[in-house]
């Protein structure tokens, strides 16, 4: 019977990976033809039929660190308040549920909601700002549930020790519990971050431009990102060479892949450096 449960997971778990083994594989090798110095560093060109694609992946990453800027401290310290500080009463249920909630809306509401908030009210106009602004407000539910599960991951005993040696409350959360909730911490700012790097919705009401052969200057400026520029010339430009549009997904698909194993590494140290 053991034998037979062993090997049921085995295929459910080659039903999960073969199909996105096969996504990958097809991409790495319909893609890996167009990529390219000139690829990479070069404004794009003749209607984005050539040249690079310097200006969306420069822009993918301001918006992802412009995300993780307004973001982290935000979903950190709401973690933080509601782990260790907040009661345990209705309202801070109330506050719970919500964020379960929020992190279950599509990311085109998302889109609306920056359009309305940061682009027309608060007139930051289409811009990196209103973009990175809207991404945060997106991620921040996925990175507060994974870290305050973290921090309530802690054993109790950490907390009652610092108390009991004369430490405050917050020289406990800040020297002791917050070093120990890294990896699930971590963990969580991956999984916001990095659906915030491959979303289109909320940046084509926001930021993204169609095409925009130049870099920003500001982050009140435009800016081309990965995302739209593949929707763009998959479905937008016609006579577009299709090995443009696999490399294009090869470097977004790689340029993920990168911040995870990034910030995977730095999980794992942190997790040896855990002391339970």
């Amino acid at each position: 019977m053991q034998r037979i449960g062993f090997v049921l997971l085995v295929l459910a778990a080659l039903v999960v990976v073969l199909p996105i083994l096969f996504v990958v594989g097809a991409i790495v090798v319909r893609g890996i033809g167009a990529v390219s110095w000139e690829f990479l560093s070069a404004m794009p060109r003749d209607g984005m039929k050539a040249g690079g694609i310097l200006p969306a992946i420069v822009g993918t990453l301001l918006l992802t660190l412009g995300t993780a800027l307004a973001a982290i401290p935000v979903g950190v310290g709401g973690a933080i308040y509601l782990s260790e500080y907040a009661a345990d009463i209705w309202l801070t249920r109330a506050i719970r549920l919500a964020i379960i909630n929020l992190a279950g809306i599509p990311s085109v509401v998302y889109g609306l909601f920056g359009l309305g908030l940061f682009v027309l009210f608060l007139q930051f106009g289409t811009s990196i700002l209103a973009g990175s602004l809207t991404l945060a407000i997106m991620t921040l539910p996925i990175i507060i549930s994974a870290a305050e599960e973290a921090l309530r991951a802690v054993p109790t005993e950490f907390r009652t020790v610092s108390t009991s040696l004369g430490g405050t409350r917050w020289q406990g959360i800040r020297y002791i519990v917050l070093p120990q909730a890294l990896p699930g911490i971590i963990t969580g700012l991956i999984l916001g971050l990095l659906r915030a790097a491959g979303e289109t919705a909320p940046i084509l009401f926001t930021v993204a431009a169609f095409f925009l052969p130049r870099l920003p200057h500001s982050p009140l400026d435009q800016t081309m990102a990965l995302p739209y520029h593949l929707y763009v010339i998959s479905t937008q430009v016609p006579g577009m060479p299709v090995d443009v549009q696999y490399g294009t997904a090869l470097v977004l698909l790689a340029l993920v892949l990168s911040m995870n194993v990034a910030a995977t590494l730095i999980r794992s140290y942190y997790r040896r450096r855990r002391q339970w």
